[in-house]
């Protein structure tokens, strides 16, 4: 077995964002978002945040599961929040064989390109505990 994962974006591929669940912010991505769409944090937040005690995520459109996805890609690629930028490098995914496998199954980028190794991926993985503390912490 290698002791790595492949994975890169395909052309054209938006299978990612057009599945099921949430996309969470941190509060530095909806700055920049906010930012790259020309509003302030707050007019950005009131249009298209929903905030809980812990968490910030984008809120879903009718019939949608983001915003911001057309058919030919993110409209805020340059500023995609962490969760999108880092994806599939989640920690479940990198930690879970058969969970990492389960993914590839829709999305096309996964088991192509270069081998990238365990721990670089761990480490890319480690990015979203840090900006999702109280999603993955640990007890």
């Amino acid at each position: 077995m290698e002791e790595g994962l492949r994975f890169t974006c395909q052309k054209g591929c938006i299978k990612c964002c057009d599945t099921r669940g949430y996309v969470y912010l941190t509060e530095e991505d909806m700055v920049r978002a906010a930012t790259f769409v020309e509003l302030t944090p707050a007019e950005f937040e009131t249009r298209y945040v929903y905030r809980t005690k812990h968490l910030l995520r984008l809120r879903k459109p009718k019939g949608s599961q983001c915003r911001f996805l057309r058919s030919d890609g993110c409209s805020i690629h340059p500023v995609k929040p962490t969760q999108c930028r880092l994806f599939p490098f989640w920690p479940e995914l990198v930690a879970d064989r058969s969970l990492w496998r389960d993914t590839a199954r829709r999305c096309p980028g996964i088991g192509q390109g270069n081998l990238i190794q365990i721990g670089t991926a761990t480490e890319i993985a480690s990015e979203m505990e840090r900006a999702y503390p109280t999603t993955y912490s640990r007890c």
